[in-house]
């Protein structure tokens, strides 16, 4: 990690911070000759989950270019996504239900593809979803995710976002696709009204699917990702 982190203060600069904590900085970082930006993550946690990205390329996913790992720290280098998040678009406006059903889509897809490998989000939320200048929609930030281990009883580590993470998230049990499924209902609802479902659910033709994504139950919810796109 130390050799890669030498190799970024040489080559690159920074031109963004767009966080930065004792446990985790996200920076954007601009190639000194290529003039070219990536995104450069470093946070406290495990690396697995990037690992398997860092394999991975589809449309409605950041390309990892590359990670390190070393004692509980992960450095990871991803492609710069030029444009807007969800939560900036709601800053000035809600989204209709046309809207909704187009990013969700696009979200359920990549969802379809990080379970297939048995990723779980754990963290959707306006603030991770963007939508490029070209209008792509892609789900990012994998810092909260992990990957589903049989036998396993609870998750190991109690993590996500208040009001999105679903009730196994919180030490109930372990977190699956239907974990994301949750997140999503949520996300969808906010989306719609600006507000999460318990203060106020939407009222319209996407109630139901809602309804049925925010079950507290996961055996209640839309099993999988495919399911819930097909409902939409």
């Amino acid at each position: 990690m130390v050799f890669l982190e030498d190799i970024l203060k040489e080559q690159y600069s920074i031109v963004k911070v767009y966080k930065k904590t004792d446990e985790k900085s996200i920076v954007r970082l601009r190639h000194n000759n290529l003039k070219k930006d990536i995104i450069c993550r470093k946070f406290s946690g495990n690396g697995d989950v990037y690992k398997i990205l860092q394999n991975i390329r589809f449309k409605n996913l950041p390309d990892i270019f590359e990670f390190a790992e070393n004692d509980g720290k992960v450095i990871v280098l991803e492609e710069f996504i030029s444009g807007t998040t969800v939560a900036d678009i709601l800053s000035s406006g809600l989204y209709n239900e046309k809207g909704v059903k187009a990013v969700v889509k696009e979200v359920c897809n990549a969802l379809i593809v990080l379970h297939s490998y048995g990723i779980v989000h754990r963290d959707i939320k306006p603030e991770n979803i963007m939508i490029t200048d070209s209008g792509t929609v892609k789900l990012i930030d994998f810092d909260a995710s992990r990957i589903f281990k049989n036998g396993k009883s609870k998750d190991t580590m109690i993590i996500g976002t208040a009001g999105y993470a679903a009730p196994e998230q919180l030490g109930f049990a372990q977190s699956d696709e239907r974990t994301d499924i949750f997140a999503l209902g949520v996300l969808m609802n906010v989306m719609l009204t600006g507000e999460h479902p318990t203060n106020k659910l939407y009222k319209g033709k996407l109630t139901k699917v809602i309804e049925k994504c925010i079950q507290l139950d996961p055996e209640k919810r839309y099993q999988n990702a495919e399911e819930l796109k097909k409902s939409l």
